[in-house]
Protein backbone atom coordinates (compact mmCIF):
# COMPACT_ATOMS: atom_id res chain seq x y z
CA UNK A 1 0.00 0.00 0.00
CA UNK A 2 2.81 2.25 1.23
CA UNK A 3 4.62 1.66 -2.16
CA UNK A 4 1.75 1.62 -4.47
CA UNK A 5 0.96 5.65 -2.74
CA UNK A 6 4.79 6.42 -3.26
CA UNK A 7 4.38 5.50 -6.65
CA UNK A 8 1.25 7.36 -7.29
CA UNK A 9 3.13 10.54 -5.60
CA UNK A 10 5.91 10.32 -7.85
CA UNK A 11 4.69 10.16 -10.72
CA UNK A 12 2.39 13.32 -10.43
CA UNK A 13 5.85 14.88 -9.12
CA UNK A 14 7.11 14.14 -12.80
CA UNK A 15 4.28 15.21 -14.63
CA UNK A 16 4.15 18.38 -13.17
CA UNK A 17 8.31 18.78 -13.66
CA UNK A 18 8.00 18.51 -17.10
CA UNK A 19 7.97 21.76 -19.04
CA UNK A 20 5.72 22.76 -21.08
CA UNK A 21 7.33 24.01 -24.80
CA UNK A 22 6.02 25.29 -27.59
CA UNK A 23 6.88 24.26 -31.30
CA UNK A 24 7.62 26.19 -34.21
CA UNK A 25 8.30 25.59 -37.99
CA UNK A 26 10.96 28.04 -39.77
CA UNK A 27 10.10 27.33 -43.32
CA UNK A 28 12.83 28.88 -45.42
CA UNK A 29 13.91 28.47 -49.23
CA UNK A 30 16.56 26.24 -48.39
CA UNK A 31 14.53 23.86 -46.14
CA UNK A 32 12.53 23.62 -42.77
CA UNK A 33 13.96 24.32 -39.32
CA UNK A 34 11.74 23.35 -35.94
CA UNK A 35 12.39 24.77 -32.69
CA UNK A 36 10.70 24.21 -29.15
CA UNK A 37 10.29 27.58 -27.45
CA UNK A 38 10.93 27.87 -23.32
CA UNK A 39 7.63 29.71 -22.53
CA UNK A 40 8.51 28.93 -18.54
CA UNK A 41 11.87 29.51 -18.49
CA UNK A 42 11.64 32.75 -20.74
CA UNK A 43 8.19 33.69 -20.74
CA UNK A 44 8.67 37.46 -21.73
CA UNK A 45 10.85 36.63 -24.56
CA UNK A 46 8.89 33.71 -25.84
CA UNK A 47 5.83 35.55 -25.52
CA UNK A 48 7.49 38.61 -27.83
CA UNK A 49 8.38 36.07 -30.78
CA UNK A 50 5.20 34.20 -30.57
CA UNK A 51 3.78 38.21 -31.54
CA UNK A 52 5.04 38.10 -34.58
CA UNK A 53 4.80 34.49 -35.58
CA UNK A 54 0.90 34.32 -34.51
CA UNK A 55 1.14 37.74 -36.32
CA UNK A 56 2.58 36.57 -39.53
CA UNK A 57 4.78 38.89 -39.39
CA UNK A 58 8.21 36.64 -40.55
CA UNK A 59 6.48 35.78 -43.68
CA UNK A 60 8.61 37.14 -46.71
CA UNK A 61 11.22 38.48 -44.21
CA UNK A 62 14.71 36.61 -44.42
CA UNK A 63 18.01 35.43 -42.65
CA UNK A 64 20.28 37.60 -43.44
CA UNK A 65 23.60 38.06 -41.92
CA UNK A 66 26.18 34.62 -40.95
CA UNK A 67 28.88 34.64 -38.58
CA UNK A 68 31.52 32.48 -39.78
CA UNK A 69 35.16 31.78 -38.39
CA UNK A 70 36.64 33.48 -41.96
CA UNK A 71 34.35 36.68 -41.10
CA UNK A 72 35.11 36.78 -37.72
CA UNK A 73 38.50 36.08 -37.55
CA UNK A 74 39.36 40.11 -36.98
CA UNK A 75 37.45 40.20 -33.93
CA UNK A 76 38.61 39.61 -30.17
CA UNK A 77 35.75 37.94 -29.62
CA UNK A 78 34.17 35.32 -32.29
CA UNK A 79 31.04 33.98 -32.43
CA UNK A 80 29.04 31.68 -35.14
CA UNK A 81 25.21 32.12 -35.71
CA UNK A 82 23.10 32.85 -38.37
CA UNK A 83 20.40 35.85 -37.96
CA UNK A 84 17.03 36.11 -39.42
CA UNK A 85 13.59 38.08 -38.73
CA UNK A 86 14.41 41.56 -40.47
CA UNK A 87 11.21 43.63 -40.35
CA UNK A 88 10.60 47.42 -41.39
CA UNK A 89 10.90 49.36 -38.26
CA UNK A 90 7.03 50.04 -38.83
CA UNK A 91 6.28 46.62 -38.29
CA UNK A 92 8.67 46.47 -35.26
CA UNK A 93 6.46 45.92 -32.13
CA UNK A 94 7.79 47.54 -28.62
CA UNK A 95 11.00 46.52 -27.67
CA UNK A 96 11.17 43.57 -24.52
CA UNK A 97 13.10 43.66 -21.45
CA UNK A 98 15.98 41.28 -21.57
CA UNK A 99 15.46 38.02 -20.02
CA UNK A 100 19.43 37.02 -19.30
CA UNK A 101 21.23 33.63 -19.24
CA UNK A 102 21.69 34.10 -15.74
CA UNK A 103 17.80 34.53 -14.93
CA UNK A 104 16.90 31.62 -17.04
CA UNK A 105 19.32 29.22 -16.88
CA UNK A 106 19.08 28.58 -20.66
CA UNK A 107 22.75 29.09 -22.45
CA UNK A 108 23.97 29.48 -25.97
CA UNK A 109 24.64 25.77 -27.13
CA UNK A 110 24.57 24.19 -30.85
CA UNK A 111 21.25 25.20 -31.82
CA UNK A 112 20.04 27.60 -29.84
CA UNK A 113 17.30 30.54 -30.54
CA UNK A 114 17.81 33.88 -28.94
CA UNK A 115 16.96 37.58 -29.66
CA UNK A 116 19.63 39.79 -31.14
CA UNK A 117 19.59 43.45 -29.59
CA UNK A 118 21.83 46.20 -29.47
CA UNK A 119 21.48 47.62 -25.93
CA UNK A 120 19.83 45.96 -23.16
CA UNK A 121 15.71 46.23 -23.40
CA UNK A 122 16.25 46.71 -27.30
CA UNK A 123 15.04 43.04 -28.53
CA UNK A 124 12.23 43.02 -31.16
CA UNK A 125 12.20 40.86 -33.66
CA UNK A 126 15.48 39.64 -34.83
CA UNK A 127 16.94 36.46 -33.70
CA UNK A 128 19.91 34.01 -34.78
CA UNK A 129 20.85 30.61 -34.52
CA UNK A 130 24.12 29.31 -32.63
CA UNK A 131 26.09 27.06 -34.70
CA UNK A 132 28.29 24.94 -32.15
CA UNK A 133 28.53 26.44 -28.28
CA UNK A 134 28.78 30.31 -27.70
CA UNK A 135 29.35 31.41 -24.20
CA UNK A 136 30.31 34.75 -25.14
CA UNK A 137 26.85 35.46 -25.96
CA UNK A 138 25.62 34.63 -22.14
CA UNK A 139 25.26 36.78 -19.31
CA UNK A 140 28.75 37.84 -18.17
CA UNK A 141 29.97 36.90 -21.95
CA UNK A 142 32.26 39.34 -23.57
CA UNK A 143 30.47 39.80 -26.97
CA UNK A 144 28.30 42.62 -25.95
CA UNK A 145 30.13 45.18 -24.06
CA UNK A 146 27.36 45.60 -21.16
CA UNK A 147 27.65 41.96 -19.79
CA UNK A 148 24.19 41.24 -20.27
CA UNK A 149 24.86 38.74 -23.51
CA UNK A 150 21.29 37.98 -25.32
CA UNK A 151 18.18 35.96 -24.34
CA UNK A 152 18.10 32.27 -25.43
CA UNK A 153 14.28 31.21 -25.60
CA UNK A 154 14.41 27.84 -27.56
CA UNK A 155 16.25 25.12 -29.25
CA UNK A 156 16.42 24.06 -32.74
CA UNK A 157 15.19 20.31 -32.62
CA UNK A 158 15.54 19.71 -36.30
CA UNK A 159 17.01 21.33 -39.53
CA UNK A 160 20.43 21.90 -38.08
CA UNK A 161 21.31 21.05 -41.57
CA UNK A 162 19.92 23.84 -43.20
CA UNK A 163 21.47 26.83 -40.34
CA UNK A 164 24.80 25.45 -41.61
CA UNK A 165 23.36 25.72 -45.37
CA UNK A 166 22.55 29.56 -44.82
CA UNK A 167 25.60 29.81 -42.62
CA UNK A 168 27.53 28.70 -45.60
CA UNK A 169 25.84 31.32 -48.29
CA UNK A 170 28.03 33.53 -49.97
CA UNK A 171 28.67 36.92 -48.12
CA UNK A 172 29.85 39.93 -47.68
CA UNK A 173 31.33 41.63 -44.49
CA UNK A 174 28.61 38.81 -42.57
CA UNK A 175 25.65 39.89 -44.61
CA UNK A 176 24.24 37.58 -46.94
CA UNK A 177 25.01 38.21 -50.61
CA UNK A 178 21.32 36.78 -51.72
CA UNK A 179 19.47 36.52 -48.08
CA UNK A 180 17.74 33.27 -47.72
CA UNK A 181 14.13 34.13 -47.48
CA UNK A 182 12.11 32.85 -44.59
CA UNK A 183 8.46 32.22 -46.69
CA UNK A 184 6.70 31.77 -43.06
CA UNK A 185 7.26 30.53 -38.83
CA UNK A 186 4.20 28.59 -37.74
CA UNK A 187 3.24 27.24 -34.65
CA UNK A 188 3.06 23.64 -34.96
CA UNK A 189 1.95 22.08 -31.84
Amino acid sequence: MRLTFALCLLSIFQIRCVEKTTQCKIETSLGAIEVELYPEKAPNTVANFLKYVDAGLYANSSFFRTCTPENEAERDIRIEVIQGGDLPTEKEMDPVAIETTEQTGLLHKDGTLSMARDTPNSATCSFFICIGTQPSLDFGGARNPDGHGFAAFGQVTKGMDVVKKIQGQEEDDQYLIEPIKILNITRID
